[in-house]
């Protein structure tokens, strides 16, 4: 069986999607994860034979931390994750190639500039549930409009780790006449 690559897209149609249709595929992807969250907390409970959700606490989340990487790593590698399938985006490089393992990984690393940054303000404040909730919803919103000061409208963490999200062509309807 072989692998079709992507392939690349002309220039002329590396054209960025809206900001609003880039959040829903964002909020889409998150309830997405609840599914490889899931699974990965089931795996690495029944290795470690972990019985109380307390133990092993910092490993669950470095062994997340790493699935979520391979997850994204590999997909964005072949172009879109599920969620960017559904709202027709891609990700490709500055010049509209499919990305590599390496770019895509670098592109995982830079995106958790959407989360980290709240969450050490909360872990340094000893800040509640609720009071991390709403500085991470009011991050992620800053982050979002940060990208309208972008040439390009894109996200910065695409600019840092030299990608972007471009419209995913409009796939022809297959005929299944005989």
């Amino acid at each position: 069986m072989t692998t079709q690559t992507p392939s690349p897209i002309p220039s002329t149609d590396l054209e960025t999607p809206g900001l609003y249709r880039r959040m829903a595929c964002w909020l889409y992807e998150g309830m997405l994860l609840f599914g490889v969250v899931f699974i990965a907390g089931y795996l690495f409970g029944t290795l470690s034979q972990t019985k109380n959700a307390m133990d092993n606490r910092n490993a669950l989340q470095a062994f997340i931390f790493v699935v979520f990487g391979i997850y994204f790593g590999w997909l964005w590698s072949k172009g879109q994750t599920l969620a960017m399938k559904t709202w027709r985006i891609r990700v490709v490089d500055l010049r509209g190639q499919p990305l590599t393992q390496g770019r895509a990984v670098v592109r995982y690393l830079w995106s958790w500039l959407w989360l980290l940054p709240p969450l050490l303000v909360a872990w340094w404040f000893a800040l509640s549930g609720g009071e991390t909730t709403v500085i991470t919803l009011g991050w992620v919103a800053i982050w979002a409009v940060l990208s309208r000061f972008h040439p390009r409208r894109q996200f910065w963490h695409d600019a840092l780790a030299g990608t972007q999200l471009v419209n995913a062509p409009v796939a022809p309807k297959r005929s299944w006449r005989v």
